[in-house]
């Protein structure tokens, strides 16, 4: 078996995508990413993080880039 974690706890995504608890929570609410349960914790599939951050448009790059 690997040593990739099969899932996170919201605190975990956090740090491992650098999205914030209230995005996560948002995306819960609004189906975009399923939360899971076991034993009182929230749980997020790895495959679940991946396919929604997969799922994120690009941004953009090159000369024309707009400064943030």
């Amino acid at each position: 078996m690997s040593d990739e974690k099969l899932s996170f706890t919201v605190k975990e995504a956090v740090r491992a995508t650098g999205l914030s608890e209230t995005t996560l929570y948002r995306r819960f609410k609004s189906g975009a990413l399923i939360p899971r349960k076991s034993e009182g914790r929230t749980l997020i599939l790895r495959t679940d993080l991946e396919r929604y951050l997969n799922s994120l448009p690009e941004a953009p790059s090159g000369p024309n880039r707009r400064a943030a």
